[in-house]
């Protein structure tokens, strides 16, 4: 790091701690930029991004828009939470998407909603996209077909999901292409 930056973050820091902010919203944020201008002159120009960030790194409580919010809130909930290895595995990413998108809806929260939502189309997208290569083993491309239509049924009618699910597992059709799926 420059003496420059490091002097920029300096200027920063001081004014954060001048302001005192119990969190930093896009407002004190801005507030801090024209603060640090009107004190140190042309050379104190920075982005609004730059500050949050190195607010960030020093510890501050950042909250730039109500996404951001929802979205902390969602990454501490389901880090790493589609996997599909399996059907089992599907059935238990499923499981967990529609616990969160409950929980938040239950408390209001539809940024966080809408990103369970996004990460659900994505698992979709993702076995659809293993489904059709043709350098993955036959049986798991039916696997994944399989899977795609699982994240689309519990995209489209997440309430009826699980009762389809369980008809489906059951079916004859399902059975022989799959056996019978354990629950571990």
């Amino acid at each position: 790091m420059s003496d420059a930056q490091r002097h920029k973050k300096e200027m920063i820091l001081d004014a954060a701690h001048e302001i005192a902010a119990q969190k930093w919203s896009v407002a004190e944020v801005d507030q801090l930029r024209r603060r640090l201008i009107a004190d140190h002159g042309e050379s104190a120009k920075t982005s609004n991004e730059y500050i949050a960030e190195v607010l960030k790194e020093a510890g501050f409580k950042i909250q730039l828009t109500e996404r951001e919010q929802a979205e902390d809130r969602f990454e501490e909930g389901c880090e790493d939470i589609v996997h599909f290895k399996t059907l089992q595995d599907a059935e238990v990413s499923l499981t967990r998407l529609d616990e969160l998108v409950r929980r938040f809806r239950a408390h209001g929260e539809t940024a966080a909603v809408g990103r369970v939502m996004e990460i659900a189309r994505l698992g979709k997208r993702r076995a659809e996209m293993i489904s059709l290569n043709r350098k993955v083993e036959e049986k798991k491309r039916r696997e994944k077909k399989e899977i795609a239509e699982w994240f689309r049924i519990w995209l489209e009618t997440p309430d009826a999901f699980f009762d389809w699910l369980d008809v489906r597992q059951g079916s004859p059709e399902f059975r022989a292409a799959f056996g019978v799926v354990e629950d571990e």
